[in-house]
């Protein structure tokens, strides 16, 4: 190979970063395939077995809480020991067998359990894959990185809830479904073996300078006053076993028509995903801020009208889900050194779970009581972001 035609040091780890990005995002899809599916008739199969409003809303709050105040230990142990991999498979292991097990359960009870064991998996994995992700991002665009991730991740959350809904179309059962979802859950794990082997130290993709933290180790002002806007985003983010049990108890859609709902989300998450990533690297947080505003008023639309009102409503869902399954970790990647990102993303998420646990328990209780009442805080409480985030495109700019 002669020197003009010898690739360069800089495309080289470009194309190796991009290989990266897109293994771990078709790991993600088989994982989200799993676990959405699930996740799209958790809350009907609650009902099913007995579970009140009430109690539905505290299993989705408390999952989601347990599952970010974990992400708080495992990423600072991935930080601290530089076990990636360890941590990220141990989560991955516990995230996808709890769905398959699912079609054990015969009580509302063993079913919570086994939903808040998916999230706590889920919890573990995050914050080193972010890291790792972050390492890629640092040459291909954070931004694009994590959206294209996200984008092959709501693939498969698009494909599983529509397994799911053929499967209860064909009056399999709930049981049945969870059997079948095994399926890409072990696909997922062999996945993981092979990201492992390919990349055992992703750290080396890394060829942008670090971003320097501020003296004495602390993290950034910025990413504080972030995580205090994406966590009021949080509190008033209904989870979609609020709006299945709502459509269930209301006979606004079938039991089959649910996960199709849920589907068209995940649908709408993965393309919003993909655009609102690559806008993020060229116009920064106004994308962020202006996808937020629009995401906040899904709740009218889900909760107060019929089914085609609600289709609206999972439509605004879904781009919400978008920015924060994929967007929102962008700006923690830009403004937090490379060495401590997987610390930032445990701090980052186990705060941003304390909202979501706190916003999701009233939402379930308001439920039993106003269902107005429900709405008119998930809308107020997700405004209430925009003038810290405006705040923060600020303090970013600078």
């Amino acid at each position: 190979m002669t020197e003009k035609t010898k690739p360069s040091a800089r495309s080289v780890s470009r194309s190796a970063a991009l290989r990266f990005v897109l293994l771990i995002g078709v790991l993600s899809l088989f994982a989200d395939m799993t676990y959405e599916g699930a996740r799209s008739t958790n809350g009907a199969f609650l009902a099913v077995l007995g579970a009140s409003g009430a109690i539905v809303g505290v299993v989705s709050g408390l999952g989601e809480l347990l599952g970010y105040l974990i992400r708080l230990l495992s990423g600072y142990i991935s930080s601290a020991t530089g076990r990636y991999w360890l941590v990220t498979g141990t989560g991955y292991v516990i995230n996808l067998l709890a769905v398959p097990l699912l079609a054990l359960a015969g009580r509302w009870e063993v079913a919570a359990a086994l939903i808040i064991c998916e999230r706590l998996g889920k919890g573990v994995r995050n914050p080193p894959r972010d890291a790792m992700l972050s390492h890629a991002g640092s040459v291909i665009g954070q931004g694009w990185a994590f959206a294209l991730r996200e984008a092959l991740d709501q693939t498969g959350a698009l494909a599983g809830p529509l397994i799911i809904s053929a499967v209860l179309y064909f009056k399999g059962g709930y049981h049945t479904g969870y059997a079948l979802l095994a399926i890409p859950a072990l696909i997922s794990l062999v996945l993981l073996l092979v990201a492992r082997a390919s990349y055992p130290n992703p750290r080396n993709l890394e060829v942008s300078p670090p971003t320097a933290a501020p003296q004495g180790g602390g993290l950034p002002r910025a990413f504080w006053f972030y995580l205090v806007s994406m966590g009021l985003i949080a509190a008033g983010y209904a989870d979609f076993n609020l709006i299945s049990f709502h459509l269930q108890k209301a006979s606004l859609a079938s039991s089959d028509q649910i996960p199709i709902l849920y589907a068209i989300a995940m649908g709408v998450s993965a393309i919003s995903a993909l655009i609102l990533g690559r806008w993020f690297d060229r116009r920064g947080f106004s994308v962020l801020i202006l996808a937020a505003v629009l995401a906040a008023f899904f709740a009218p639309f889900s909760f107060l009208g019929g089914f085609s009102l609600a289709v609206v409503g999972m439509i605004l869902w879904g781009l919400g889900m978008g920015i924060q399954d994929s967007l929102m970790s962008a700006p923690v990647a830009v403004t937090v050194s490379a060495d401590r990102r997987a610390f930032a993303y445990g701090v980052f998420n186990a705060c941003y779970g304390l909202f979501w646990f706190a916003g999701s328990a009233l939402m379930g209780l308001l439920y039993d009581v106003s269902i107005p009442a429900l709405v008119a805080f998930s809308v107020i409480i997700q405004l209430a972001s925009i003038p810290t985030l405006l705040y923060v495109a600020k303090l970013w700019r600078t």
